[in-house]
């Protein structure tokens, strides 16, 4: 539930990150070359899933939901800032790092905007 402007804005910005680290996360998985060996499908359900499973809470704008996708965006952060600093700086881990970086953000700010208000008892 979107509680004020702000909120919608913030919705839309952590939907379009979503999407964003989703589709990059499957086009690492063939370019800049596809791993001889390794079964695709297996390939994109581990870097999938985890993140699918927020699909409805991200796109309701449930506050809960935004909760536990900062959880878990936190591991791919993590990952790809290894990856990053390993790779010593290749492009696919640093814009994967960018982009979780940017997700975790900008849930985090929706949050901030789109709490509920406290009510005072009297």
């Amino acid at each position: 539930m979107l509680r004020n402007p702000k909120a919608r804005i913030t919705a839309n910005l952590t939907i379009a990150l979503y999407l964003a680290l989703l589709a990059t996360l499957t086009i690492t998985t063939f370019y800049p070359v596809q791993i001889e060996g390794v079964s695709v499908p297996l390939m994109l359900g581990i870097k999938l899933l985890p993140l699918l499973a927020f699909a409805v809470p991200v796109f309701r704008g449930n506050n809960r939901g935004y909760i536990w996708l900062s959880f878990v965006v936190i591991f791919y952060f993590t990952r790809y800032v290894v990856s990053a600093w390993l790779s010593e700086g290749a492009a696919a881990p640093v814009i994967l790092t960018i982009l979780s970086f940017l997700l975790f953000t900008v849930a985090m700010i929706h949050l901030k905007v789109n709490r509920p208000v406290a009510s005072h008892p009297q």
